[in-house]
């Protein structure tokens, strides 16, 4: 079944195609540099083939677009492969994203979420590459990776060799969470791997190939360009946002904990122009912050509570930097709400990537508890990453 794994020993890694950047002296600092911008490396690849790019609005370079970049390169772009929220970025979470044309270059535009989740062998055929890049954030429940995953299937399935251009990853430096169990595979937890990874888009692609996650264990010929001076320490605000409500730096460290309670009646502030920076519900007793859901076209339409003041925790005054995932507000709200704020037990399991999450939370359980139940698969995921490794 896609998306398993044995225990024990780790496979040995493929040999996918690390294209490794020039040394930097060691008395020299230099600015992070997106393997976008690293033309020279992967434009002489693409000049002559015909590629398809999977890209959303964080594909920039050199203050433009990607697809700009390569067409201006000399390259043949025959189509764009869109994600959740669409080429753009302008569709609301969970939106239906048509096919289309881009305005600008006249290239087709393919939706791969709604119905066509992954490539079918009638888009990819004809094509000698895809070229993936886009931002991620280093949650297993960001749907970009879960396209990562269902673009490299289809290339390796029709013969069409992949190329991510790697950027840094804002919650590289740490991994928790439990591992995603197989009864527990879908959009949201496509892969066997911890809530919070701690791997770039590239790292990820070398292991989701070299571990045999893909269907059939297939393997695609593939090739990641790195970031240039970046180590697993540096601190990466991003330039763009990620999805239209991850609006900054804050609200990208906080998404692993809080995204959890998009299973619960609990709001996370969709519908205000902070979303992930605060949580609450309409009751004085979850907390003294308040604030009030109201419809943002282009963020969200008919939000939760909408229009109703919700009363809870406001995250602003902490230090993103010393931000790591936490149980902590989720079985405070828990609590709070009798266990009733559970609503869908289902997309908790989907999310949390096993079912045990809320039995745990309804037999008392403590958040120490809970991180202990996570120890065997972490260890073992650690150790299964490290040849994938691009960054020290």
């Amino acid at each position: 079944m896609s998306g398993c794994t044995a225990r024990g020993g780790h496979s040995t890694p493929s040999a996918d195609t690390v294209i490794t950047t020039q040394s930097i002296p060691k008395d020299t600092i230099k600015p992070i540099k997106v393997a976008a911008e690293d033309t020279a490396s992967y434009l002489p690849l693409l000049r002559g083939k015909k590629v398809a790019l999977t890209a959303n609005p964080t594909a920039q370079a050199f203050g433009k677009h990607l697809l700009d970049v390569m067409i201006e390169g000399g390259v043949n772009v025959q189509k764009v492969f869109a994600p959740e929220h669409g080429f753009r970025g302008a569709a609301e979470p969970g939106e239906k994203v048509d096919t289309e044309t881009d305005k600008k270059t006249g290239v087709k535009i393919v939706s791969l979420f709604g119905k066509n989740l992954k490539p079918t062998p009638e888009q990819m055929s004809g094509l000698d590459y895809v070229v993936y890049d886009i931002q991620d954030v280093g949650c297993r429940f960001f749907t970009y990776i879960s396209t990562l995953h269902n673009v490299m299937e289809a290339a390796a399935e029709s013969n069409v060799k992949v190329l991510v251009l790697d950027r840094p990853n804002p919650n590289i430096d740490y991994v928790a969470g439990p591992i995603r169990e197989a009864d527990c595979i879908s959009f949201v937890s496509m892969d066997p791997i911890p809530i919070v990874y701690g791997m770039t888009v590239g790292e990820l692609a070398k292991m989701i190939n070299g571990e045999g996650w893909l269907k059939g264990g297939v393997k695609c010929d593939l090739t990641v360009i790195p970031v240039a001076n970046y180590n697993r320490k540096m601190r990466y605000e991003l330039p763009i946002k990620p999805s239209p409500n991850l609006p900054d730096y804050l609200s990208v460290r906080l998404y692993p904990s809080l995204c959890l309670f998009e299973a619960t009646n609990i709001s996370v502030g969709r519908g205000t122009e902070t979303p992930f920076t605060f949580i609450g519900y309409p009751d004085p007793k979850y907390g003294d912050y308040v604030f009030t859901p109201k419809d943002i076209p282009g963020m969200q339409t008919n939000p939760m509570h909408e229009g109703k003041k919700c009363y809870g925790i406001d995250f602003h005054d902490i230090n993103p930097d010393s931000t790591r995932f936490t149980l902590k507000y989720f079985i405070d709200m828990y609590r709070i709400s009798g266990g009733t704020c559970i609503t869908s037990n289902n997309l908790l399991g989907k999310l949390y990537g096993n079912k045990s999450l809320g039995k745990m939370l309804a037999a008392g359980a403590s958040e120490q508890e809970i991180i202990k139940s996570w120890e065997p698969g972490l260890s073992d995921f650690e150790k299964r990453r490290q040849p994938y490794l691009i960054y020290k």
